[in-house]
């Protein structure tokens, strides 16, 4: 097996050396994946019916400026918590799941998007979503709670 680099940035650097930053930073990645998939969820549930008064896509146009800001939290937070301990989270067969979990979140937004999205105006507001398009939503929910759970487990005691 080939030696290990470990990945040393700046902050890690810091975040080893005063005992503060490592929770400001697991703060913030807490913060911004509360942001991704609430706003996700909250979308998700608005397809599936929940709020018919409200159009899909006015919530869409609140919903995913904030879900596109929250992964610009969460990635560079990710990447410096992953940074600290790299060989013992890819050893992590649960950590590893967590990122194919969130790999297909991902695809399966944008294939609501790409398949789903594009008849919104037929169901915007007081008709129900093409089966489909609540089939998409409903995967979506079950990913991020799958996310959530991963992430608890991954959390130290």
């Amino acid at each position: 097996m080939p030696p290990v680099i470990p990945l040393e940035f700046p902050l890690t650097t810091l975040m080893k050396s005063a005992p503060w930053i490592y929770p400001l930073v697991e703060t913030f990645h807490i913060w911004g994946f509360v942001l991704l998939a609430g706003s996700a969820i909250l979308f998700d549930l608005r397809v599936l019916g929940l709020g018919k008064d409200i159009p899909v896509r006015a919530a869409a146009r609140f919903l995913l400026p904030l879900s596109v800001g929250a992964t610009l939290i969460v990635f560079p937070t990710g990447v410096l918590l992953f940074a600290l301990h790299p060989v013992e989270l890819l050893a992590n067969r649960i950590f590893t799941i967590k990122l194919g979990l969130i790999f297909l979140a991902g695809c399966n937004a944008l294939a609501f998007h790409m398949i789903s999205y594009g008849t919104v105006a037929q169901w915007d507001v007081n008709r129900p979503a093409p089966p489909l398009a609540k089939l998409f939503n409903a995967i979506s929910i079950m990913l991020w709670l799958s996310v959530i759970f991963c992430g608890r487990l991954l959390a130290p005691v």
